[in-house]
């Protein structure tokens, strides 16, 4: 069963998130809040973690697309091929924020990852996540959770999140009721901004 903690982005207690990263750090996979909707995650290096994660998707792992999740862009480095100026000026403009950037894939990617042209950057501006993998020392690999109703796309509702994935996450954790809008895409790969998907983040 899944283990619930209470999380609040005003107050972000240590000890709490100190847990998260060592169940992170042990292959568990967690549900956390972000400044869109709520995610699954896990830590970007356990291949294990990651099978599991594309196995809750439903799909296979070298055909799935999951973000990496950063607190800066101090990672950008370690999983993209250099950008120009420009191009890191706009990112610097808009993270943290409700994005999602699409940038060229270098050969350095976590093994779930290799042979991707392209990857998924986020920086949220949430302070649940960011401490996240500032405490974990890495990025982690997210999937935004989805919902059965067809007129709202994703879950809102931590607690019935925690319910639905009760047997298939470790930790859930519940920072008051989520957005139900998405990141906003953005592919930076031309090095011209091009809106894929509109989100909360507005350009």
């Amino acid at each position: 069963m899944a283990k619930i903690l209470k999380i609040y982005p005003d107050n972000p207690q240590e000890n709490l998130i100190d847990e998260v990263v060592k169940t992170l750090k042990n292959g568990g996979l967690i549900i956390y809040p972000s400044d869109t909707v709520y995610a699954l995650g896990c830590n970007i290096f356990d291949i294990r973690a990651m099978e599991k994660l594309a196995l809750i998707k439903k799909i296979k792992l070298e055909k799935s697309h999951f973000s990496i999740i950063c607190n800066d862009l101090s990672h950008l480095s370690s999983f993209t091929k250099p950008i120009d100026t420009s191009v890191f000026r706009f990112l610097k403009s808009k993270i943290p924020g409700p994005f999602t950037f699409i940038l060229e894939a270098n050969k350095n990617l976590p093994l779930a990852y290799k042979g991707k042209r392209t990857v998924g950057i986020r920086v949220p501006v949430h302070p649940v996540p960011q401490l996240i993998v500032e405490k974990l020392g890495h990025p982690i690999a997210s999937t935004s959770i989805k919902d059965d109703d067809e007129l709202i796309e994703y879950s809102t509702d931590p607690e019935l999140i925690a319910e639905k994935y009760d047997h298939l996450v470790d930790i859930v954790i519940d920072s008051g009721y989520g957005d139900n809008v998405a990141s906003t895409v953005i592919d930076l790969t031309s090095g011209e901004p091009e809106i894929i998907r509109q989100g909360k983040g507005m350009v």
